[in-house]
């Protein structure tokens, strides 16, 4: 995992939940650690990382993540075992 995909993890760790993470440094974090992420149809992505599936869906129209997704990416972080 690079210095870059360092800073995402930390700030999807942040408490309160922020608001500003893209989806491209979210997928990038992702790949970093070693994930398969697929497209699935409309905007769903499937992201299998350490024996763990999630399902996750692109924003749209914007680029970044609400922080209920945000939520949702620390949670599947958590059960996948990254520490």
């Amino acid at each position: 995992m690079s210095h870059r995909h360092g800073k995402v993890r930390a700030r999807i760790e942040e408490r309160p939940t922020r608001a500003d993470l893209t989806w491209r440094e979210v997928i990038a974090l992702f790949e970093g650690m070693g994930a398969h992420v697929t497209e699935g149809s409309g905007s769903r992505v499937r992201v299998v990382l350490n024996g763990r599936a999630a399902v996750f869906h692109r924003p749209h129209p914007g680029k970044e993540l609400t922080k209920s997704s945000v939520d949702s990416v620390r949670r599947f972080l958590t059960e996948a075992g990254v520490s």
